[in-house]
């Protein structure tokens, strides 16, 4: 039975040393982060914050998940919601006749909020496309640079939209992102990292958002930009009142 026991551990031992080889370096950093933020707790959580005046929610359990977003105007309590069946919107309990642009406006809207709150976890998306940049240095810490491109297939209206993600390589966390967005008249957006705490056993962070003076500037050379201070805050990004459900 031992030798048995020693053999069945072996076997797992080969099999997951052969998994992580056929992962690339981005993936493998990008897999050690999601595990440090949260990991299996990002397929299993029901969780709910506040952002910017609106509430928000996060339900899901593994590919099946229900994201909500509420919030009062000018027609009443408004309830948006975006599932794997796609999106719908009531109005003081009644569903709402939404145009299907609007809905799809609706639907990047609420998933935007989710995908920045819960990073790194989406950047194991089918669409995204990973490379590995090597190693930097900001603010006397080391940083694995990975950019993050997306396929037409599958990566939304956004699909040309860049990214930039430091991840420290002491503690796996993603303490810094850029990218650059192409709707409204496009631009170019730097974050930094703040106030880290778990909720769920999930790790949230604040953004402080900044903005290059020039926004014809390179994507890559936004670090050296902020560490120079040549960035301006655009603003501050927070997540409020994060709780279980």
């Amino acid at each position: 039975m031992r030798n048995l026991l020693f053999i069945l551990a072996i076997v797992f031992l080969l099999l997951w040393i052969q998994s992580c080889k056929t992962r690339t370096r981005a993936e493998q950093i990008v897999d050690m982060a999601i595990e440090t933020h949260g990991g299996e707790q990002y397929e299993q959580a029901a969780l709910s914050f506040n952002f910017r005046d609106r509430h928000y929610t996060y339900t899901r359990n593994g590919g099946t998940y229900t994201y909500t977003r509420e919030f009062s105007d000018s027609t009443g309590q408004v309830k948006d919601e975006l599932n794997n069946e796609g999106f719908s919107r009531t109005v003081n309990g009644e569903t709402a006749d939404v145009s299907e642009e609007r809905k799809t406006a609706y639907s990047n809207s609420v998933n935007s909020v989710i995908y920045f709150a819960m990073l790194p976890f989406g950047l194991n998306d089918a669409a995204v496309q990973k490379e590995y940049l090597g190693e930097t240095e900001i603010a006397g810490s080391n940083y694995h640079l990975v950019k993050v491109t997306f396929s037409e297939e599958g990566g939304g209206q956004d699909f040309e939209d860049e990214f930039l993600y430091w991840f420290n390589t002491e503690s796996n966390t993603m303490d810094y992102l850029a990218y650059s967005y192409h709707t409204e008249g496009g631009g170019l957006r730097f974050r930094k990292a703040v106030n880290p705490r778990r909720v769920g056993g999930i790790l949230f962070q604040d953004y402080i958002n900044y903005k290059p003076k020039n926004e014809k500037v390179a994507l890559e050379t936004l670090a050296e930009l902020y560490k120079q201070d040549s960035l301006e805050v655009l603003s501050v990004i927070e997540l409020e009142n994060i709780q279980t459900r």
